[in-house]
Order: structure tokens, then C-alpha cells, then sequence
């Protein structure tokens, strides 16, 4: 594409608009801006933008500018925003930041470009991406986590460094707007109901997370503990000879990743996959060795041995991978009582696989359900808990699911939204727990109602829980 005086939009500022408006400008298209808001932060960013002859417009995100040939929207960008209504009215192509990233992506020097790994679903997509990260620099690659982590793809795919492979975390919003991607290799990690109110259903949700196999070269990996996965792969239009891998926690059929005796293993890029299996590391060597991070240990691995990546690299790689904060991490022992935050946890089939990985627990939860139910939830995990503590906007839809399906769970909801409010949590949990049990923060529910996100919902917990051991020792 010739972008010389090319007229693109680009839709909203922040940290994909921003870069997104840069590189088009450095092309030398003629780049608007627009973007809903106003405030003094926007306008800061507009005055550096219009340093370098971008035109912004602040506070009217809806109107389409006059003569546009491309809108390039910042992914969260709802696609039934006026903007694009007006967009497809006018026949003007809408792409993501992601889709430029891959138009791109050969530009500088006519290298050829990295290969990409994609990973996305519903929950453990970072922590995949950057265990496969790990893998692959274990492996003697050159390669950056990028995409949905918040290291621009654009930076990635037209900065100085040359890369061997990307590992790159896709969310939902990204694919719906990323038609053209075409992965080496990539992987759903698992489907459940997130961000309905942006796609509109399930179908949609699920539809856009498939767009991720399309054109797959190499392996298109699935959950086989989750059909949905699967479903997508067998939907979608890849390369021939490209392959579909299964992982399972359990023991692997051919062309499947699994475990036996506590070892992962490879029976799909082996010698004769229906009679032999490759050793890649033991259970522990995976941090933590939770069921739910061990099957994102897998998908890694898939993707990796797909690239064609040695075993050894495989152990190393995950031997050498250190959790983020706030994912399943471990605080402190007070007590004889494990306190762990999975602030992370910010829907119902997060916690899920959290309150799956311990035994008994003292549950803290709570928050702004975003139009989740928890009567599965509760269901699924009731044996293993020995007491909640509530908090948060819609904690009562957790306390009558418990009501509903674990009666006999001691219950503490705790009506406060003030900056103590975890700090009484983390005592009334305290109070609930016996030696050998794990008090777990996994709220199954978004944290803007008390905290400006979830890091700081699990600084909280984890100030808390240091203050508690403080005052015991």
C-alpha cells in the first residue's frame, strides 16, 4: 500500500492510538485523530501529536472526517460506534492496531518478517505468551512478548530489533478488528463468557477468538478439556498441512501434549506419534504447578515444539519463568495459614481454575460482576471451601449462589467500599481459617468499583496480609 497523502483516522488516543498515529504520520499519510474525550491528559497527548502534523480532534469520537480512506481504531472501540456505522456507510475499511502492525511488519530494510505466535482466550493468555517467551530465548531466539501486554506490536514489527519469532497475546477485541493475520502458529486457550457486552453474544465472542487460526501455518492448538476450542479449529481456513494439537492434563493420545507421572509430554511432534512420546519437563518445574498454569505450560510448549524448538529448551524455558504479580502468587504463610492473590482473577472461569488448585479455602470475592452468574462457580468449588469473605458492588450475587449451593459455608459480607475495606477482609478471613488452609483472593469479579484496577486491588490484599503478619509475630 502507498500511503503518501493517504487520509486515515485513527481512532481514540492511549497506547495504541498514540504509536498508531506516529508510524502512519512517518509514512506520510495525512493522520486525524479522534477520540471521545477531553480532559487534560488528552490534550496533552493532541498537543504532542500536533507537533508532528497530526490533526486531533477532542471529545468528538462519532463523526466520520470528511475524505477518509482507513480508520485504524484502538481495539476497544466498540464496532457499533457511530464512527464505524458512518465508516461501513462509506464503505471505508476499519482495521486494528494489530492489523497495521501485520501490513507492515516487512517494511523496514524488505527483512523478512518474524514469524508470529499467537495466543489468546478467556483467561491465561499473558501467562502463556510470555512462558513461551521464555522458551523460546531458553531455545537461543531472538523474540519479544508483545501484542495485548502493552509492549505495541508496532514498535515490535518496525523497530531496530530483529526478531527470530514473536510471541503475541491477542485479545478478542484485537482479532475482530485484525482480518488479515495469518499466525505460523497459535492457540485458544480455553472459551468462556467475557466481554459480552462489547461482542453482543457468546457466538460472536467465541467467533472473533477463532479468527486467530485463520490461515495457520504450522499447528493450530487446542483445549481438550474444552470442545469449543476445537470446534474453531476445525471451522477455520488454514494452510495445507497445518496440523491440529490438543493439550490435556491428562495422558495424551498422538498429536496431543499431556502429562504421565507427573511429566509433560510431546506426542505430536515425535517419530511415529502413535507409539512414542517425548519428555519436555516435570510438573515441577512449572511456577506454580496450579492445574490451570500447568495446562498453559502445555499450549507454550505446543507452540514452541511447533517452531520446532528442542526439548531441553522447553524445560529450561519454564524453569526460567517467573510468574507476574498478582497471578496466583503466593504472599505469606501467617499462622499456618497460606495467603495467596489472584487479583487477577477478574471473571468466574479465572477463579475457577484458582479455587481448583487449593484445599481448604477461605475465599475472598467480590467486586463488579459485569454481568456474570456464579451459581457454576459456587457449585463447582463448594467442597473445597471452608469460608468466604464478601466485598464489592455485586457481592450479594455471590452471597445467594452460596446461599443456593453451599448453605453450610460460613459467610462474611462486608458492606464497606472505604480504603480499609481489605484490610478487614484479610482479618475476618484470618478469623474463618485453620492451620493448613489457604486464604485465596480470587474474586471472580472486575476491581473499578473499590480499586483503579487489579494491581491495585492486589496490593491491597497483600499490604493486608503483611500488616496481619506483622502484628502475630
Amino acid at each position: 500500500m502507498t500511503w503518501t497523502g493517504k487520509r486515515v483516522t485513527v481512532a481514540g488516543l492511549g497506547v495504541s492510538g498514540i504509536p498508531a498515529a506516529r508510524v502512519l504520520r512517518g509514512l506520510g499519510a495525512h493522520v486525524t485523530v479522534v477520540n471521545d474525550g477531553d480532559d487534560e491528559r488528552a490534550r496533552t497527548q493532541a498537543a504532542e501529536l500536533e507537533a508532528l502534523g497530526v490533526t486531533v480532534r477532542l471529545g468528538d469520537g462519532a463523526t466520520l472526517p470528511e475524505g477518509t480512506e482507513l480508520i485504524v481504531t484502538a481495539p476497544g472501540w466498540k464496532p457499533d460506534k457511530p464512527l464505524f456505522l458512518a465508516a461501513a456507510e462509506a464503505g471505508v475499511e476499519i482495521w486494528g492496531d494489530v492489523e497495521l502492525a501485520w501490513r507492515l511488519r516487512a517494511t523496514p530494510s524488505g527483512r523478512a518478517p518474524a514469524p508470529w505466535l499467537a495466543v489468546t482466550g478467556t483467561n491465561g493468555k499473558t501467562t502463556t505468551v510470555r512462558m513461551l517467551a521464555s522458551i523460546l530465548e531458553a531455545a537461543g531466539l531472538k523474540t519479544a512478548a508483545v501484542g495485548n501486554i502493552g509492549v505495541s506490536l508496532l514498535d515490535a514489527v518496525l523497530g531496530d530489533e530483529k526478531y527470530d519469532v514473536l510471541a503475541v497475546e491477542l485479545s478478542s477485541y484485537q482479532l475482530h478488528w485484525a482480518p488479515s493475520l495469518r499466525a505460523h502458529s497459535a492457540v485458544v486457550l480455553n472459551l468462556a463468557p467475557d466481554h459480552l457486552d462489547w461482542h453482543g453474544s457468546m457466538e460472536a465472542y467465541a467467533a472473533d477468538k477463532g479468527r486467530i487460526y485463520e490461515g495457520n501455518q504450522v499447528a493450530c492448538v487446542y483445549n481438550v478439556a474444552d470442545p469449543a476450542t476445537e470446534d474453531l479449529v476445525r471451522a477455520a481456513d488454514v494452510e495445507e498441512g497445518c496440523r491440529a494439537i490438543g493439550f490435556t492434563l491428562g495422558a495424551p493420545g498422538p498429536s496431543q501434549f499431556g502429562v504421565v507421572d507427573g511429566i509433560l509430554v510431546d506426542r505430536a511432534f515425535v517419530a511415529d506419534r502413535r507409539k512414542n512420546a517425548q519428555e519436555l519437563a516435570e510438573v515441577s518445574d512449572v511456577n506454580p504447578p496450579a492445574p490451570h498454569n500447568i495446562a498453559n505450560a502445555l499450549a507454550a510448549a505446543a507452540l514452541a515444539r511447533a517452531f520446532g524448538v528442542e526439548p531441553a529448551a522447553v524445560r529450561d524455558g519454564l524453569r526460567a519463568f517467573r510468574p507476574d504479580a498478582h497471578r496466583i502468587e503466593h504472599v505469606a504463610d501467617v499462622a499456618g495459614v497460606a495467603y495467596v492473590d489472584d487479583s487477577k482473577a477478574t471473571n468466574t472461569h479465572a477463579a475457577e481454575a484458582s479455587l481448583a488448585a487449593y484445599d481448604p479455602i477461605v475465599w475472598i470475592a467480590g467486586g463488579l460482576a459485569k454481568g456474570a452468574t456464579f451459581d457454576e462457580l459456587v457449585e463447582k468449588s463448594a467442597q473445597r471451601l471452608r469460608g468466604a469473605v464478601l466485598i464489592g458492588a455485586d457481592r450479594a450475587l455471590i452471597r445467594e449462589a452460596l446461599a443456593r449451593h453451599a448453605p453450610e459455608v460460613p459467610v462474611v459480607d462486608l458492606d464497606r467500599t472505604d480504603t480499609g475495606a481489605m484490610s478487614a477482609a484479610v482479618r475476618e478471613a484470618a478469623r474463618l481459617a485453620r492451620p493448613g488452609d489457604t486464604v485465596l483472593m480470587a474474586p471472580a469479579c472486575a476491581s473499578m468499583d473499590m480499586f483503579t484496577n487489579y494491581i491495585k486491588r492486589g496490593e491491597a490484599f497483600a499490604d493486608a496480609v503483611r500488616e496481619l503478619a506483622s502484628e502475630r509475630d
